[in-house]
């Protein structure tokens, strides 16, 4: 194992999984993740942007090391894609998470429309032991500012994920996010007062968010 301050305030560009096995246990404070949605999703040229998106073999071993790194008593945010909602409960189950919270931004937009249109994106709140009421209490229904996808094809807006951080964790914690994308979580935890972790598998994707990192430093 290596220390966590090796890791601390840095975009580590690597599989999660592999990069998470490196760290030592019950080292970080909050975990923020926006995974894949194991959807197989492609743009309208039949592009997917999304490694590991067709597969959930990765969900149970991810979380199984994020459970292992997170300090007892403390919060997972994750966002979900709903369709799959089964595997990703699964998942976070065999880890030893289990739900406390359920949260929804309700978006101004669709983002597509097939049976219903899509209006909202979801995170569900998981708990490791039996953390503290938090000191800012989230509605569970939020609004969704949304933000462009300049930087990532499923860029979350930074003032989604603000309120996830002030809740969830305190000052000078450190912040995990394992599909960091280009950065949103490092970026908010920043603007904080706290540390951040961000891993990334692409690497084009990493040195954007360690770009966006660089300019909020400046």
């Amino acid at each position: 194992m290596r220390p966590i301050t090796e890791f601390a305030n840095r975009i580590v560009t690597g599989d999660c999984i592999a990069v998470l096995k490196t760290m030592p246990e019950a080292s970080v404070d909050l975990v923020l993740a926006d995974p894949p949605y194991l959807v197989n999703y492609r743009d309208r040229e039949g592009r997917n942007f999304y490694a590991n998106d067709d597969n959930s073999v990765w969900v149970k071993p991810a979380f199984a090391e994020l459970y292992r790194v997170l300090k007892p008593d403390r919060f997972c945010v994750c966002f979900y894609g709903w369709s799959k909602a089964e595997r990703f409960l699964a998942g976070w189950k065999a880890a030893g998470f289990y739900p406390v919270g359920h949260l929804v931004w309700a978006k101004h937009y669709q983002s597509k429309a097939k049976f219903v249109g899509y209006r909202h994106e979801c995170a569900y709140v998981l708990a490791k032991g039996d953390p503290p009421k938090p000191g800012l209490i989230l509605p569970d229904v939020l609004e969704w500012q949304y933000s462009g996808d300049v930087l990532h094809p499923a860029q979350k807006p930074l003032l989604a994920l603000v309120p996830l951080i002030l809740a969830f964790s305190g000052l000078r914690d450190l912040v995990l996010d394992p599909f960091a994308g280009s950065g949103t979580t490092a970026v908010a935890a920043q603007l904080l007062g706290r540390q951040y972790i961000g891993i990334e598998l692409d690497p084009g994707y990493a040195a954007t968010a360690q770009e966006r990192l660089r300019r909020v430093s400046a």
